[in-house]
């Protein structure tokens, strides 16, 4: 390998792990974080670990550390930077819709286009997109962000074909819902907003993501493999029991008619379950 990983979004969750593990194998990485802060706290977890890993600031939305991200020879890019934003669509307030689409889509685009350019120019390179089983599927409560990640896929999808003959290979990573935190703060960001609750349709402290979380190592594993060329699969949904479940909600759309006026079963869902509850064993 010619040059370093890049991975976005590498100070907490997947993006982490993942780093870590790569630079434990003797791989050139580099951990992309988005606030000096958490580069000190990545460093400290790397030294504790034994593993020599270069720490970064990157935060995909600016366009200095976009710029200076260009000049690192990446050979492989892990777009993992993300944010999830939870709430009915009529409730949630423009400036959170539009911070969740320059975290998840405009950022990690324009990052990509520079560094796709030169993997191009030198007819290599690796281009993977940490997507969602959200961003081929639909839940309640969650449109903002699966219409981020489904423009993700859009994008994905694109590149992959326009680089192909460049010698650029671009997959995506689905994972579906892994506790490791990410889905169940998704349904608290509604305490930052800055409108009135009397104006919301939903009391959103009666609501938790409405689905049993399954354990992450899996995406960690996995991620790895496909960072490395040793998977070769386009898209890749985790864990591989959901993809069945995926596949029939996404043909459903097919033969789907309009609501009945009736509270759907994952609305249902979300005031019954408790956050955090694992898939069971």
């Amino acid at each position: 390998m010619s040059g370093p990983i890049l991975i976005t979004g590498a100070g907490s969750g997947f993006g982490k792990e993942v780093a870590l593990r790569l630079a434990a194998d003797g791989h050139e990485v580099i951990a992309g974080v988005e606030i000096i802060a958490q580069v000190s706290a990545v460093r400290d977890e790397a030294r504790q670990r034994g593993v020599n890993l270069r720490v970064e600031k990157l935060d995909v939305t600016d366009p200095g550390d976009r710029e200076n991200a260009w000049r690192w020879n990446v050979e492989v890019l892990l777009n993992n930077a993300g944010v999830s934003e939870g709430g009915a669509t009529a409730d949630i307030p423009e400036e959170r819709l539009r911070r969740q689409f320059e975290v998840n889509v405009f950022g990690p685009v324009l990052l990509t286009q520079g560094i796709a350019r030169q993997m191009a120019a030198r007819g290599s390179g690796r281009i993977v997109f940490m997507s969602s089983v959200a961003g081929l599927t639909v839940d309640p409560f969650t449109g903002a962000y699966a219409g981020s990640k489904h423009a993700v896929e859009a994008f994905a999808d694109a590149l992959d074909q326009e680089l192909a003959e460049f010698g650029v290979q671009v997959a995506t990573i689905n994972p579906g819902p892994f506790l490791t935190g990410f889905n169940d703060t998704m349904f608290e960001t509604w305490k930052e907003w800055r409108d009135d609750p009397a104006d919301r349709l939903y009391d959103y402290s009666e609501l938790a993501f409405p689905h049993e979380q399954y354990d992450p190592e899996p995406v960690y594993e996995h991620t790895v493999c496909v960072l490395l060329g040793e998977e070769q699969r386009y898209r890749n949904l985790l864990p591989v029991e959901m993809e069945p479940q995926a596949r029939e909600q996404v043909d459903a759309q097919w033969v789907r008619r309009r609501n009945d006026g009736r509270r759907p079963s994952l609305v249902q869902k979300a005031y019954d379950i408790e956050p955090g509850t694992p898939v069971e064993p």
